[in-house]
């Protein structure tokens, strides 16, 4: 079995360690805890790894957010992948700061990478790993929060967060979406 983990995030210094790239920074842990590095590909830097017999190709595509959908489209026709074997980690305003919920399917929730990704693979009908970065910000300044950097406060909620994300995707990858969303999906 294989799957494309994709974290959905921004390249370049200047979007490093923001709340949008929280897709990326979950992407880097996996590989980390996997003992697997990225090396710069087409549309993204790629990482291979094993896990309990699965390969798992984790991509953070270099095709900025609102294209992202490029990125991922390429590597499943590449890789000859169904979209029941994918599973994008992004950012989301509408959930609490560190909440995690994994869906199966679902709307883009006003997110322009999911946007994209729905609109380049014709369906939203693919598994998703939804992170909670809350929504404190004034009316009318949402751009500028979750490009935004993350604060000390919330750099110690996020650490054991980021961890349980990790744990969501291999639990993904080994006893599939449905299985990993009774499991998680209410902790």
């Amino acid at each position: 079995m294989k799957y494309l983990i994709v974290g959905l995030g921004n390249i370049g210094s200047e979007y490093e360690n923001t709340r949008h790239n929280i897709g990326f920074t979950v992407a880097d842990a996996l590989a980390l805890s996997l003992k697997s590095t990225f090396t710069s590909g087409r549309y993204g830097a790629l990482a291979t790894a094993k896990y309990k017999g699965r390969t798992l190709l984790i991509l953070k595509p270099s095709t900025y957010m609102n294209l992202s959908g490029k990125a991922v489209k390429y590597w499943l026709n590449k890789e000859g992948l169904e979209k029941e074997n994918i599973l994008i980690v992004y950012d989301d305003v509408a959930l609490p700061l560190g909440t995690l919920r994994t869906r199966k399917q679902g709307s883009d929730g006003g997110h322009n990478g999911m946007n994209n990704i729905i609109f380049e693979l014709l369906s939203d009908e693919f598994p998703r790993l939804r992170f909670g970065i809350g929504n404190d910000f004034p009316k009318g300044y949402q751009v500028e929060y979750v490009l935004g950097k993350w604060t000390k406060p919330e750099e110690k909620v996020l650490l054991p967060r980021i961890e349980s994300a990790v744990e969501i995707i291999k639990s993904y990858t080994t006893i599939g979406i449905d299985r990993t969303m009774n499991e998680y999906n209410n902790k």
